[in-house]
């Protein structure tokens, strides 16, 4: 093969997207840049949460769920998708399965839910306010049977997205069944006082300035009230005044 035509191949596979699996459907694919890792096909089944229509919850269509509930400790949430059959695959591949290479793409995912945030009027940054990350703690037991919290998992890669400290704020002080399968009363009061403040990395705030904003990361908001109870813990022990809001992958 002659020099020319060596350097012809070699600028080809340069310039010729480069072929890869594709996460979600495992084909072999071109992907492109901004597809998360996902084929084509895949990206353009995401159902992302473009527009909010309930502004408490962030949810992209009617919401009877925040009409209807006493106000919350945490002043909104955001969420990058609609949690559809696609999505439930995908949360079940990464979270039941242990498929962690998904937690890059979550993790990018989530990036469009704080972009939601940082657009509302509410939370433009008048000098005032610094903002860090936490995240919804797991039990004990939990974190025997995945081997990794997702909610710490998407927390810090989305904090090395947009460059903000995620700190621990919070434990899980007792263990629950699946919220999943619950009604809207038994979550509720399943989940009270199951959360307590955790003092071990609050020494990396101090000198934050009067307030800060914590974003409270979960994968899934169904009814609020995991987000509700942490929102709660960080009202009542955080010795400076706080807004809290949620950032979930799905709603």
């Amino acid at each position: 093969m002659s020099k020319w035509r060596q350097l012809g191949n070699r600028l080809f596979s340069l310039l010729s997207p480069k072929r890869h699996v594709c996460l979600l459907c495992k084909q072999v694919t071109s992907l492109e840049r901004g597809q998360l890792g996902l084929c084509h096909t895949c990206f353009t089944r995401i159902p992302w949460i473009r527009k909010v229509i309930c502004l408490s919850c962030g949810r992209g269509e009617y919401c009877p769920d925040c009409r209807r509930k006493p106000p919350t400790y945490f002043s909104k949430s955001r969420s990058a998708v609609r949690y559809d059959e696609t999505m439930k695959e995908l949360l079940a591949r990464y979270k039941y399965r242990g498929d962690e290479r998904l937690k890059a793409v979550f993790g990018q995912m989530l990036v469009h839910a704080f972009q939601q945030l940082r657009l509302d009027r509410a939370l433009v940054s008048t000098g005032q306010f610094r903002e860090i990350i936490t995240y919804v703690p797991v039990s004990e037991q939990r974190m025997q049977e995945r081997g990794f919290n997702q909610a710490e998992q998407l927390a810090r890669e989305l904090g090395r997205r947009v460059d903000l400290p995620v700190i621990r704020l919070l434990n899980r002080s007792k263990h629950t069944a699946k919220q999943s399968f619950k009604k809207r009363s038994e979550r509720i009061n399943d989940l009270a006082h199951v959360f307590e403040f955790d003092t071990t990395e609050v020494g990396e705030i101090i000198g934050y300035g009067d307030a800060i904003i914590i974003y409270i990361v979960d994968d899934v908001y169904t009814t609020g009230s995991t987000m509700n109870q942490c929102a709660m813990v960080l009202k009542e022990k955080m010795s400076i005044p706080v807004e809290i809001c949620g950032i979930t992958w799905a709603r």
